[in-house]
């Protein structure tokens, strides 16, 4: 399928990021489309052990922020065409799921972890659109992205250096790869974009099959109510 102007399939549409982001709004914000932010409510206490794959995870904490942000803004405004961007990002490593660090302990802990090894940086994207009182039912178009990182064995100095640099507080994995953390990278396999927090390429080719331009071709995770934990790949 080929990738279309965003400004053309999202024209007559408030787009709203669901994500306090200040990477995913720059990310989105390259597109030139105009963006509103509304941070979501949505509380991230998904089970890990009920979502044992990182993907589905990541998927459906998306899916949680973009539908509570997109059941507020309903109520307050019915009538105008909506889509709204839901995203998270988990980092997996040697069978588990790391966030964003809790404390000091807890991201020289996830460092520690990375160590030398390749792991995968997932995000999970969100897409709920409606088309206000005229237009089709509320749908949620639901994916992820997965990027292959690469770290080099890091020293416990570098470690700890890095770590009280404060820059990887609030990311998952406890590092920036758009920052200071790139030099703890010694290889990426994939979108780059969507290791920082958004996969702008993945969102432009699903974005092409939301309604009403959506050709039903290819499957995704799509319906007019709740979630469906089914990927596109």
């Amino acid at each position: 399928m080929s990738l279309t102007s965003l400004a053309l399939s999202l024209r007559s549409r408030r787009v709203v990021l669901a994500s306090a982001s200040p990477r995913r709004k720059e990310i989105l914000g390259l597109t030139g489309v105009a963006l509103e932010v509304v941070p979501p409510r949505f509380p991230e206490t998904l089970s890990k052990a009920a979502w044992p794959r990182p993907q589905d995870y990541a998927r459906e904490t998306a899916t949680g922020k973009a539908q509570e942000v997109a059941a507020r803004l309903v109520q307050e405004d019915p009538e105008t065409p909506t889509i709204v961007i839901g995203a998270d990002t988990v980092v997996a490593v040697d069978g588990r799921i790391l966030e964003k660090p809790k404390d000091r302990e807890d991201a020289l802990g996830d460092l520690r972890s990375l160590s030398g090894k390749q792991h995968q940086v997932i995000t999970g994207v969100a897409i709920v659109t409606w088309g206000g009182c005229e237009g089709p039912a509320q749908e949620v178009t639901a994916f992820h992205e997965e990027t292959s990182v690469t770290f080099s064995p890091l020293s416990e100095e570098l470690i700890r250096e890095y770590t009280d640099s404060g820059e990887g507080w609030d990311k998952a994995g406890a590092y920036a790869i758009q920052a200071r953390g790139a030099m703890l990278v010694q290889d990426v396999a994939g979108d780059v974009l969507n290791a920082v927090g958004f996969p702008l390429n993945r969102f432009c080719r699903e974005l092409a099959r939301v309604p009403p331009t959506r050709t039903g071709s290819e499957e995704v995770t799509s319906q007019t109510t709740g979630i469906d934990s089914k990927d596109v790949k």
